[in-house]
């Protein structure tokens, strides 16, 4: 009974493997073939190339897809750890405060002491009022530019179209004086 197990012959690949085991040696090939195959490219970290219509790379070891979103994935990725102080970045306030200055609120409080200590602080905080004053301005004045040649027609079940909009000829006029208005006075505001 015994002797019928015992003898099974064992093929070549079957020997290379358990010799390849007891070496650990785990990604070594137990057979050799011949014949057409794909040719494998040997790649390192941070090697970059393009297959298949994409571009990839290595990042960690591990093969990545570079896409056209990489960037604005990296510029609103939040770190872990501020990278001023090497503190947690897991408070709401600390994530907040790395979007607007690049480090942590403690780091932000910090800095903003200092700043009172030198007499600067005053200065500074215009600047970033101001600053967030001038993009609204823009976004108020893009918005209002992109919209104002906005039809408001609208084609019913029946076929009939319906223009949404009362008095076009004249309400372009009255929003561009208004905008106008607004962007003095926002001149005004931040000239000072």
């Amino acid at each position: 009974m015994g002797e019928s197990l015992l003898k099974k012959e064992f093929k070549q690949s079957d020997v290379q493997r358990v010799r390849n085991l007891v070496n650990k040696d785990f990604t070594a090939k137990t057979s050799i073939k011949s014949g057409y195959g794909a040719t494998h490219v040997s790649r390192k970290e941070g090697d970059t190339w393009e297959e298949d219509g994409r571009t990839w790379t290595i990042k960690n070891g591990i093969r990545q897809n570079i896409t056209k979103l990489d960037s604005v994935k990296e510029a609103t990725r939040i770190p872990l750890r501020c990278p001023k102080c090497k503190g947690s970045m897991s408070h709401w306030l600390a994530k907040k405060m790395y979007r607007i200055h690049g480090f942590c609120f403690d780091c932000t409080v910090d800095y903003e002491a200092q700043l009172r200590k030198a007499g600067l602080y005053e200065q500074y905080e215009k600047n970033m009022v101001q600053g967030n004053m001038k993009a609204f301005t823009r976004d108020i004045e893009d918005w209002v530019l992109s919209t104002i040649d906005y039809q408001d027609t609208y084609v019913t079940e029946q076929g009939d179209v319906e223009d949404w909009k009362n008095d076009t000829s004249n309400s372009k006029e009255k929003i561009m004086e208004n905008l106008k208005e607004f962007l003095d006075v926002m001149k005004t505001h931040l000239e000072e």
